[in-house]
């Protein structure tokens, strides 16, 4: 059975964009879609009265909000088939345990109740921290979350833990037909100023480029791909392209057995300023193999 792609749904605006880019996912992809309402309302039972006799409130406002985002998924693609649940957890733990079954989590880049400053939610930066699966926050200007641009851009790691990121990639250009722009950036010491010293950094990083892409490129080989090595910073450099592609994609590492936040400052800084949804994509390692 395939897994499905799992979206969090709160009733919030900050939702709708994530429900809707979500429905077009599954379509390329071929997957089902799970509507997932993450709430603690038996804590309240009793608290609020009920609409309706032998409902509680909490209970009635929750199912609500998984139908309502069920009704918008089925009016945009009626072909996409939709399930949904309510979640006796937050918000969080209700997509973390979704995820051990999902092909990827969706979430939006706010929710209910996050304070309006936010650049992006406390649940989908949790959520992007621990799941043992890719977390696709949905954020970005008009263009990129429709999809205009037919570009994906994978910001390219460390050969040794970045290939689920350089397949997941892959399979993303591969279903929208569009270019794959796979960028490895590089930093040349401040005390090396030689011409010789910037080239061996460069040359470098596009060693580290074709090791990281050859198993991908074998496996899709019809896929566009257009390289490139950049001096300065990811994440910077990663921000800047965001505002021509439809999705960013960064792996990040896992530890098996470790818990707490755990991205890196390049996906932390994507997830608060990119100008289109960003995949991080995990890589599991176990803690022992690590010194």
């Amino acid at each position: 059975m395939e897994r499905p792609l799992v979206v969090g749904v709160d009733g919030s605006n900050g939702s709708l964009p994530a429900v809707d880019w979500a429905v077009d996912e599954a379509a390329r992809l071929g997957l089902p879609l799970r509507l997932i309402h993450g709430s603690l309302w038996e804590r309240y039972e009793g608290l609020t009265p009920s609409v309706r006799l032998g409902r509680p409130a909490g209970q009635v406002a929750a199912d609500h909000v998984v139908a309502s985002a069920a009704e918008r998924a089925g009016r945009r693609n009626p072909d996409v088939k939709v399930s949904t649940g309510v979640l006796l957890a937050d918000a969080t733990d209700a997509l973390l345990h979704e995820g051990e079954n999902a092909t990827a989590l969706i979430t939006g880049s706010r929710g209910r109740g996050e304070l309006k400053g936010l650049l992006l939610g406390s649940v989908g930066l949790a959520v992007a921290a621990r799941a043992h699966c890719p977390v696709i926050v949905v954020r970005g200007d008009r263009a990129g979350l429709a999809g205009t641009h037919q570009r994906i851009l994978l910001g390219a790691g460390d050969p040794a833990t970045g290939d689920e990121a350089a397949r997941f990639a892959f399979r993303e250009a591969e279903s929208r037909g569009g270019v794959l722009d796979v960028v490895r950036s590089w930093r040349r010491p401040a005390h090396e100023s030689t011409e010789a010293s910037e080239r061996d950094h460069e040359e470098r990083a596009r060693a580290e480029l074709d090791d990281l892409l050859r198993d991908a490129v074998a496996d899709h080989p019809g896929v566009r791909v257009h390289r490139a090595t950049v001096e300065g910073p990811a994440r910077k450099v990663l921000v800047h392209r965001s505002a021509a592609a439809d999705l960013v994609i960064v792996g990040a590492r896992r530890r098996q057995g470790h818990f707490g936040l755990q991205l890196g400052t390049v996906a932390h800084t994507l997830l608060h300023h990119a100008e289109c949804p960003v995949a991080v994509v995990p890589r599991r390692v176990n803690a022992e193999s690590i010194p």
